[in-house]
């Protein structure tokens, strides 16, 4: 079947997580770097942790969670009210420059959002942004109660869109998420923020693996599970114009 739907994850894929960097700098000089990278590597795990454990809470607790273990394994603190101030840089995460470029490349297409996010977090993130008129809906695993990579949440999109899988292109930068999409049947084009070539050449020029190199590394690279992204793309303007992709049928029979 074409193509009829595009769905992009949210955070790495189209909104720069470490765009919060600058407020945990602020709130801690000197810690901003490391505060950054062990949130978002917590943040996750505690998503899986709590599918795991059955014990689902949306993703503002867990993220004011993973902040707060951040913290005081670092030996810092800060009050419920400054741990809620700087959680919130992820409701004004910046947009990955060529974002808006791709969704509105990508007009002729059904265009939606499904994410960790709790409904809040992505309403204030996507209003923040300017990117809900190219959207025709986003899409929360809160609506069912289960983190991604659970297959139950990638149905729920195919429920809601009302369109098989078959239908829907997934875009993802995120290893577990590509995994995870790619398993349930989808196709899935991968966004390839850190070239595996690219990741191994710093590495060897610090000779360490500093928090944000031990990022790159777990979370942005393929994960080894059997389950590949269809085509793998540098930036998200690829979907317009990638050779690769115009196999892909489309509404007028390929992509764009």
């Amino acid at each position: 079947m074409p193509i009829k739907a595009l769905v992009f994850d949210a955070y790495g894929t189209l909104f720069d997580v470490q765009s919060v960097a600058a407020a945990t700098e602020a709130a801690f000089p000197g810690h901003g770097a490391t505060i950054t990278q062990i949130w978002r590597l917590k943040q996750l795990e505690y998503t899986w942790l709590r599918a795991l454990m059955g014990r689902y809470e949306d993703f503002w607790t867990v993220t004011t969670e993973s902040l707060d273990f951040t913290l005081k394994t670092l030996g810092l603190t800060a009050t419920p009210a400054f741990l809620a101030e700087i959680a919130g840089a992820y409701d004004g995460l910046a947009l990955y420059p060529e974002a808006r470029a791709a969704l509105q490349g990508l007009a002729s297409y059904r265009l939606a959002i499904f994410s960790n996010g709790s409904p809040a977090m992505l309403k204030r993130l996507v209003a923040h942004a300017g990117i809900g008129e190219f959207l025709e809906t986003v899409i929360s695993v809160d609506e069912i109660g289960v983190y991604k990579p659970d297959p139950r949440g990638y149905a729920h999109v195919e429920k809601r869109l009302g369109l098989s899988r078959d239908e829907i292109l997934f875009v993802s930068s995120n290893g577990f998420d590509i995994a995870g999409a790619k398993a349930h049947g989808f196709t899935v084009a991968r966004i390839e923020r850190v070239p595996a070539a690219a990741l191994r050449i710093e590495i060897e020029a610090t000779g360490t693996i500093d928090p944000k190199l031990m990022f790159k590394a777990l979370r942005l690279q393929p994960e080894q599970l059997g389950f590949h992204a269809d085509v793998t793309i540098a930036a998200l303007t690829d979907l317009v114009s990638y050779a690769a992709i115009r196999n892909l049928p489309g509404p007028s029979g390929s992509l764009p």
